[in-house]
């Protein structure tokens, strides 16, 4: 029986991927294709955790949303 598993990745220093899936059993021989995608297809979520300083950043502006005094309030008038 023969399956698939479709998975977007980015690609990391030194050309390096890492497919993880709990589909993979240990031992199972498999063959892997790539296609280099065009740059606009990259997915924004996937480029925004690209780095680690960007997933430090997003981690930190989530936690800032659940504290209101860290909120900026502009006047759309004063703009």
């Amino acid at each position: 029986m023969k399956s698939a598993i479709r998975q977007k990745m980015l690609v990391k220093a030194g050309g390096k991927l890492e497919i993880s899936s709990p589909k993979l059993p240990d031992g199972a021989l498999v063959e892997v294709r790539v296609f280099l995608l065009p740059k606009e297809e990259q997915d924004m979520t996937d480029y925004l955790l690209s780095t680690e300083a960007n997933r430090q950043h997003l981690m930190e502006a989530l936690a800032d949303l659940e504290n209101p005094s860290t909120y900026i309030y502009v006047n759309p008038e004063n703009l």
